[in-house]
């Protein structure tokens, strides 16, 4: 009886355990539910404010509390003088977007977000760098995450891209819209080219004695299959569209590019940063860091961001992306 008392006592103890496991989940669900609901807004961070805070940490540390302090004091009287000054011109501004790519483009409502904020207050004298980190993936996608970029260049306003990593196929299909291009000298440039592949489970479904049926309406509604049986036609007409997407690549480079040699650069070969530099695909190189740190010698520099909640979809397909870079 004793031991039917202590096994009743653990199987008591364990169903408590697991009820209030799923009370605290549930609890924390509606948690985050609550400050999702709001988490979705414009960010601005004035960067040179940033720079300069970064850098009185270290002088501080450097100079000791004292020097630092005269150094503060005389920096103030600097700026007030600056700010009595009338005749001076008024700062031109650089606008920094983030655009980190995924096979989806993911990140393409944020950047519309984004873009429209900038040309609402952006004037001609005023520059946007998108610091760009995309290793492409779907056409149309990326197609659309380059018409936001074109939106800024067509209000005649200077559009440059900083690649640091990479700015592949749909990277690049996006790079290549800007005024100037910067990449670092060991960033990833190019794969101009498209790439279709499905593997096909026909003969092993035939093995097993698995029928599959497709019934489509329209000649070319599907191509190739998975699972059904190819034939040359499907294969030949899923090629031609390949080609088609592939010629319009190279329009989009030869539009706004055109001091590229296309056809010597659409082979599907990427190259570094300094390769890229020969061939014309970049225009300099240089990291977007030095780029802005130059710039706020005598700009004002504003990061904008469009801070979103991802879509659970997203955030899988994030995780997958980055278990298979790492």
């Amino acid at each position: 009886m004793g031991e039917f008392f202590a096994d009743y006592g653990l199987f008591l103890v364990q169903l408590v355990t697991i009820v209030a496991v799923v009370l605290i989940a549930a609890a924390a669900l509606a948690v985050a539910a609550r400050r999702g609901a709001h988490a979705e807004a414009l960010e601005v961070r004035h960067l040179n404010r940033q720079f300069e805070e970064q850098a009185d940490i270290l002088q501080r540390a450097i100079e000791g509390k004292e020097r630092f302090r005269k150094f503060l004091k005389t920096r103030e009287r600097a700026r007030k003088r600056e700010k009595r000054d009338k005749s001076r011109d008024e700062k031109h501004r650089v606008f920094v977007l983030d655009f980190k790519g995924d096979i989806r483009a993911s990140a393409t409502e944020s950047l519309r977000r984004e873009v429209s904020a900038v040309l609402a207050v952006a004037k001609p004298t005023d520059q946007v760098l998108v610091r760009l980190e995309n290793a492409g993936g779907t056409v149309h996608e990326h197609g659309l995450a380059a018409s936001q970029l074109l939106r800024i260049k067509r209000r005649g306003i200077p559009l440059l891209v900083a690649v640091d990593k990479v700015a592949a196929s749909g990277g690049y299909l996006m790079a290549c819209v800007a005024d100037r291009i910067i990449a670092a000298p060991f960033a990833i440039i190019g794969s101009v080219g498209v790439l279709f592949q499905l593997p096909n489970f026909n003969r092993l479904l035939e093995e097993r004695g698995v029928d599959f049926e497709q019934i489509a309406a329209g000649r070319y509604k599907r191509t190739v299959t998975m699972f059904g049986k190819n034939t040359d036609e499907g294969r030949e007409k899923l090629r031609e569209e390949i080609v088609e997407v592939h010629e319009l690549f190279k329009r989009q480079i030869a539009e706004h590019r055109p001091q590229v040699d296309v056809d010597g650069i659409a082979t599907g070969e990427h190259w570094y940063g300094a390769k890229a530099l020969e061939l014309k695909l970049v225009d300099e190189l240089n990291s977007s860091d030095d780029f802005l740190l130059e710039a706020a010698k005598n700009r004002d520099l504003y990061h904008v961001t469009y801070k979103r909640r991802r879509r659970f979809s997203e955030r899988m397909l994030g995780g997958v992306e980055t278990l298979l870079s790492s």
